[in-house]
Parts: C-alpha cells; structure tokens; sequence
C-alpha cells in the first residue's frame, strides 16, 4: 500500500472512531451537567485538571518517548530493540508512575482543602492515584500501538474502554451518587479507572499474540534523554495547567459581576471546550499518525517527503480549522439551546469559536515538530506560554471576568502559535505562502456572518457549508487539484 494511501485510511479509521467516542464523551457530559448542574461540572473539572497534573507526573513522557523510540526501532527493522524500548518504557513508567501515586494519595487531603475548596473529591483523587500506576502502563502500550501502525487494533479496544468507562459510571451514577457532586466525581474517576486496566490488558494481550519477540536489554540511556526532558516540560506545563485551573475560580470570585465563580468556571471548561474542540477529532486522528511517520521519514533522511506532509498537513489543518470554526459560529447560539438550555453557552461558544482555525492548526504543528525530533522546543513554548496564562489569569481575572480569561486565552495561544510554525518552518525548510490563507479567512468569515442570521442547527450549519464551498471554489481556495489529489489519496497512487 501506497504511503499516501496509508495514512490516508488510517486517519479516516481514527476519525471515525474518534468521533464516536468523543460523540458519546460529550453526550455524557451534557447529561451530566443536567444532573449536576454547572457548578458540579466545574467540581469535576478541577478533580480531573489535578488528575491530569498526577498522570503527567507518573507518565514522565513515556507516551511520546515509546512512540518515538518504537518508530525508529520499526523503520531500521530492528525487532529485538523495540522489545527492549518496551521493556525499559514499562520499567520506567512503573517507577515514576508509583511515586506519583503515593505522593497524590498523600496530598489528596490537602489539595481539596486549601485548593479545590469542596473535601467531597478527597475520595475521587485517592481512587484515581490507585490506578494510575496502571493509566501510565497504557501509555506505553498506546505508544507502540501508534508507532506500529496498527490502528485497527486500537480502535477496537478504545471502543471497549469507552464503552467501559461509561457502564461503570452510569451504574454508579444512578445507584450510588445521585445528584451529590462528590460523588459524581467518584463516579467519573471509577469509570475511567476501569477503562483503563481494561484496556492495558487488552493492548498487552494484542501484542503477546503477535508471536515471540527477540529479547534486547533496554535502552535505558536512549529513553532517559528523551523521556526525562519531556517529564521536565510536561510536569512544568500540566502543573502550570492545573494552577491555572484552581485560580480560575478563586480570582473570578474576586470580580464584582461574578454570581457564581464555579459555574462560571464549569461552564467555560466543562461545556463549552468540549463543543469547541469535537470537530478536531479529525486533525487529531492525522496527528496520532503524523509523528511516527515524520520520525520514520526523518530517520531515512527523506527531505522531500518530509516538506510535502508538512505543507499538506499546514493547507489541511487551515481548511478545516476555518470551516470548523465559521460553522461553530453560525450554529452557536442553536447549540447554546439545544445541548443546555443556556444562552451564555451559546454566546461564549461564538466568542471562542474565532479561534478554533489557529487551535486547530497549531495541533497539526506541534506534532510535525515532534516527529522531526522538536520535542524540547514544543515543551519550551507550552511553558512559558503556560506561565503567561497564570499571570495573566491571576491578574486579569479580578479586573474584567470572564473578559479577562478570554484576552489571556487568545495572547498566550497566539504565541504558541507562532513559535511553533516559525521552528517547523525552520526544521522542514518549507516556505508556506500568505495570500491564499488570507483570502480563505475573507471568505470564512463572510459565509460566517451570514449563515449566523439563520435559525436553528441544520439551516445555520447547512447554509454555511453551502455558502463557504462556493466563495472557496469562486476564489480558487479550493479547485480541481484538489480533488484530483483527494482521488489519487484514496485510490493510492500518490506516490510522493
């Protein structure tokens, strides 16, 4: 099979998946804030962002060390020494990931009284720091699953797991926790924790089934260096994150127009992100795919090909950023009413739709960079980014509200932005042109403001598209190249 064509169904398998799972995580999520109510939603919002800040911890960069090292192992055909990048990655991530779970299990206490500010979740971070040792053993496997190219494989246990997840809390939802927000987070975290030890034992047993493998002693150096620099990075940026988090609420409190800093917070991270970001189940699908295939390229010293991926994947990522993002902004405020019965909803979601097009492209960019081995650098600009975030934040926030996280949201991530593409472009050596991703902007934002003058979901959604597709193709942002190249990618004869 051709490498276009390759990629190309690999990603079209992802999506599909992607988009169901994360289908079915947001439908939870809107039941969930019905039954919680906004400011449950921001309780469980802060227990996962210290989750999260746990789990980086534990995972110290295993994820993207072992889907790094596994592709360079694969592309030299080198099977004993991806047994022993396995083997140490596993090794590694029980280590870090044991230690963060005792030290969370410890501060759990501590972490929700002084700052999550509700005792209630004491019990959903110990119960999560039980398992984590298990969550960064996933991560490992995942990472070799990715860099293997066995999507077929992954797709069928993160159905399981999703599928998991979801029995497991809705059990425990109905029969146990009721409306008691504590005890919906407990709920959230004990799904989450059987998806996955189910899903580690399914991925280990994937791989055993494969047949016996070569035994190799680990590379402990390799992975050390690239591991360890990425833990740095990451703890530093998830623990930025998650002080972000915990201030949200705390500084919004201090601003004279807030009622209730928690369903504020709720509201913005528990409802309207997860809307925000669904359509990008796409462009995460093709970056799943994209850093093992630029490592593998960057490995074999294919410069050309290495260029061509990267201006597809910049032209991709802006197209659909900008029709994800005009679409958004024409059905907000039908969404706003259909998923929650909220007009804010709808009003933030429009505000932050403006974004998504540099969102969205800026994923595709950072996971170019680390298959060309950019990791640190991806890991500097997410820190310091971050770093801006909480001061901004925690500055902001008393003075303007709400006003004040979206101003700190739209600088921070315009620098990352920038600092990113500027290191692809410096790395890949391509040379992207301005003219056309302008012209593309005028367009979006035309068929936009007019599409929003509709009502409801299918006539707003339906009307952009219309409009959109004929000013792209009246412009020439889109034309027959385009699908000429579309039927060369699936029928597999683009042999670049």
């Amino acid at each position: 099979m051709k490498k276009g064509n390759e990629i190309f169904y690999n990603m079209l398998l992802l999506t599909g998946t992607n988009f169901l799972l994360r289908l079915a995580g947001m439908s939870f999520q809107v039941y969930l804030s019905g039954r919680i109510g906004a400011a449950g939603i921001g309780l469980l919002q802060l227990v996962l962002s210290v989750a999260a800040l746990a789990f980086t911890v534990g995972s110290a960069g295993v994820r993207t060390c072992a889907t790094y090292l596994s592709a360079g192992e694969i592309g030299r055909g080198q099977a004993g020494g991806l047994s022993g990048v396995l083997s140490g990655c596993c090794q590694y991530s029980l280590l870090f990931g044991g230690a963060a779970a005792i030290a969370l299990w410890r501060a759990a206490p501590w972490l929700c009284e002084v700052w999550i500010g509700d005792r209630a979740a004491i019990a959903a971070l110990r119960l999560f720091a039980l398992f984590l040792p298990v969550r960064c053993l996933h991560g490992v496997m995942t990472g070799y699953f990715t860099a293997a190219k066995r999507v077929g494989s992954t797709v069928v246990v993160s159905f399981l797991e999703q599928g998991c997840s979801i029995a497991v809390t809705l059990a425990l939802l109905s029969r146990w926790a009721g409306a008691d927000s504590g005890r919906a987070a407990v709920a959230v975290v004990a799904g989450g924790c059987a998806a996955d030890v189910l899903g580690f034992l399914l991925l280990v047993g994937l791989r055993a089934g494969t047949g016996p493998r070569e035994r190799a002693r680990p590379p402990y150096s390799r992975i050390l260096r690239v591991a360890l620099p990425l833990a740095l990075a990451d703890t530093l940026r998830s623990g930025l994150n998650t002080i972000e988090d915990l201030i949200i609420p705390r500084q919004l409190a201090l601003f004279a127009g807030t009622v209730n800093a928690m369903a504020d917070y709720g509201m913005i991270r528990g409802m309207v992100f997860p809307v925000l970001m669904f359509p990008a189940a796409i462009l995460f699908s093709l970056a799943e795919l994209l850093v093992p295939e630029f490592s593998r390229c960057a490995a074999r010293g294919s410069k050309n090909r290495v260029q061509y991926l990267a201006k597809q994947g910049l032209r991709v990522s802006m197209l659909f950023g900008l029709c994800a993002g005009g679409m958004l902004f024409a059905m907000a405020d039908a969404l706003g009413e259909l998923l929650y019965r909220e007009q804010q909803v709808g009003d933030l979601l429009r505000l932050y739709a403006l974004f998504v097009p540099m969102l969205y492209v800026d994923t595709l960019v950072d996971a170019m960079c680390k298959g060309l081995g950019q990791q640190n650098a991806n890991a500097r600009y997410n820190t310091l980014t971050s770093f801006l975030d909480v001061v901004f934040l925690w500055c902001l926030l008393p003075k303007w509200g709400l006003n004040g996280y979206t101003v700190s949201f739209a600088v921070t991530h315009l620098i990352n932005f920038v600092l990113s593409l500027r290191r692809l472009i410096r790395v890949s050596g391509i040379r992207p042109a301005a003219g056309r991703p302008a012209l593309a902007v005028i367009c979006t934002a035309a068929a936009g403001g007019v599409a929003a003058l509709a009502d409801g979901v299918l006539l707003a959604g339906g009307s952009f598209l219309l409009l959109l597709g004929g000013l792209w193709y009246l412009c020439g942002i889109i034309g027959r190249d385009d699908f000429l190249w579309m039927r060369k990618l699936i029928g597999g004869r683009y042999g670049r």
